[in-house]
């Protein structure tokens, strides 16, 4: 683990110790025996890793529930469907860097809003007010003097019935702040950053969404699309090609 900071490796093990992680990491492991995959390759199957994690994760929910360590169960359920994703992209994405699979100098938030180095970087002003993308995750580079090089924002969604739409819609309001035009003057938009992210949308797609005509004109927007099932598209990628993206465009 010596390419991995301090704070990394605290985040590593906060995911690791996290009670509904447990074991969706155990069957992340166990995928990759049972088909002879490699982190980068299991990036691929996350559709399937959550799926068949969802009993256990279930009956440790019961367990919780009957002990009084949760109340609603349902409520439960709906949180960790949401932060799992997240979770075990964040924690596949470390455990490359611990291996040397991406650079050093390349490093993955929560918290991209309130990150002192990018918060500037996705606000846009619209008259007196702001507006900020729905963004899950921050890969982001730093230079030799630990400031933002390249930053690349991602909307994770497990299916596209969710707010996908609000990240592509701000990507065009921020091609609108950052180009001349009379849009821009009439509605008072600013972009003080000097540097622009690269948007993109990562999704799981549990609702086999990913043909709808619509959706598809959707992934044009972004500057890369990902999806964790091994589908071969024209228009998004697959997600094992993330750890490649980032060390060519950070």
């Amino acid at each position: 683990m010596t390419n991995l900071n301090a704070a990394e490796l605290n985040d590593l093990n906060k995911i690791s110790q996290r009670y509904y992680m447990i074991p969706i990491i155990a069957e992340l492991e166990a995928h990759q025996k049972r088909h002879n995959l490699d982190l980068t390759q299991s990036f691929n199957y996350l559709h399937d890793i959550l799926v068949n994690s969802k009993l256990s994760v279930d009956r440790l929910l019961d367990e919780r529930k009957k002990n009084g360590q949760i109340k609603d169960e349902a409520q439960a359920r709906k949180s960790i469907a949401g932060n799992a994703f997240s979770q075990l992209v964040k924690y596949i994405f470390l455990k490359l860097k611990a291996q040397g699979s991406i650079r050093s100098n390349i490093f993955i938030t929560s918290n991209p809003a309130q990150h002192p180095l990018i918060s500037d970087m996705v606000t846009i002003g619209v008259g007196d007010e702001t507006q900020k993308p729905d963004m899950d995750l921050a890969i982001y580079s730093v230079t030799e003097t630990n400031q933002l090089n390249k930053c690349f924002i991602i909307s994770l969604k497990t299916s596209l019935r969710e707010r996908a739409g609000q990240t592509y819609k701000w990507k065009l309001l921020l091609e609108i702040a950052t180009s001349d035009n009379p849009i821009k003057e009439k509605y008072n938009i600013t972009y003080k950053s000097t540097s622009m992210p690269l948007v993109g949308f990562v999704t799981v797609n549990f609702y086999n969404e990913i043909n709808n005509p619509q959706h598809r004109g959707m992934f044009q927007f972004f500057d890369r699309a990902f999806i964790g099932k091994p589908l071969k598209s024209d228009f998004i990628d697959n997600l094992s090609n993330l750890p490649h993206f980032v060390n060519e465009n950070l």
